[in-house]
């Protein structure tokens, strides 16, 4: 099974309403959501079918047993997350522990221990499609583990599959890091702007590292055309699959609010989506693309 990847160097640079559109139009069998932090592909989605949910269990983190404990205060002074704390006994604070397990080892009664703590859900939709997602519990780290955890659902779930589709995280982060595993090919989605070209640069930087083709399209390309061409000499320059621009649309705005994707309507960024879902299609499949995997 294929997997094409769509990111951007940060949120709200239209990366979801770009993985919807694909969805739409390729209609594709297998997709998921791995940003973790943030999943909102759901919304516009609206997927159906059998829910499958699951726990999912990050780091230990410390728990004191009160009845043991003879607050002798070790645990909290030696904290240096201030995590520990006291009112008529001590008690840990979930969102401040980092599962260092110091208090553990200055207890003299034994009275900690690490406990697994339910981080997040993971969410398997079963119908037609395969939709695999997940949310990470608010304050919880380890958002990584979590992406691979919706990848492999993913994969245990999709039977005789060509390819899947997946909206991945803003940034260069841990969570993208986890994303690009095993991916055929990277669909970044940039704007035209110095932030977006300085974020282009790192996501690429990124990505080249796992050895994977990857391909770039403009958001709101004529926003600044002058900074949308010096995208455009720098995929020739990085030799980058350059698939694309979008025009600045109110049409998306009101797409995305009433839960549809842009290709659902009639308008400027919607077709020219859909000429960059034909250039970038036949890229998950070429033979250049199994030069890089």
């Amino acid at each position: 099974m294929k997997k094409l990847l769509i990111l951007s160097g940060k949120g709200g640079t239209g990366k979801t309403t770009v993985a919807s559109a694909f969805i739409h139009l390729s209609k594709a069998k297998a997709y998921a959501d791995c940003d973790v932090d943030a999943p909102n592909l759901h919304l516009i989605m609206k997927p159906q079918g059998k829910e499958t949910r699951s726990d999912f269990y990050g780091f230990p983190k410390a728990n004191i047993n009160v009845d043991q404990c003879i607050q002798c205060g070790l645990c909290s002074t030696n904290c240096r997350f201030d995590a520990i704390h006291f009112t008529d006994h001590y008690f840990v604070d979930d969102f401040a522990c980092e599962g260092c397990r110091v208090c553990e080892l200055v207890c003299p009664v034994a009275a900690i221990s690490m406990v697994d703590r339910i981080s997040g859900v993971v969410q398997v939709y079963k119908n037609e499609a395969i939709f695999s997602t997940a949310t990470l519990k608010m304050g919880s780290g380890n958002s990584g583990k979590l992406v691979t955890e919706v990848k492999k659902q993913l994969e245990l779930t999709v039977r005789d599959v060509d390819f899947a589709i997946i909206d991945g995280s803003p940034g260069i982060g841990c969570p993208v890091i986890a994303s690009l595993v095993g991916i055929d090919l990277v669909l970044i989605v940039t704007e035209p702007s110095l932030s977006g070209l300085s974020d282009l640069e790192r996501i690429v930087r990124t990505a080249q590292r796992f050895r994977t083709m990857i391909a770039v399209c403009i958001n709101k390309s004529d926003v600044q055309p002058k900074l949308a061409q010096q995208i455009e000499v720098y995929c020739q320059k990085e030799r980058l699959a350059f698939v694309g621009k979008i025009p600045y649309d109110p049409c998306v705005v009101r797409a995305v609010n009433s839960g549809k994707s842009i290709v659902e309507e009639d308008c400027p960024a919607g077709e020219a989506v859909k000429e960059i879902f034909n250039h970038t299609l036949p890229l998950l499949f070429s033979e250049l693309n199994h030069t890089h995997t």
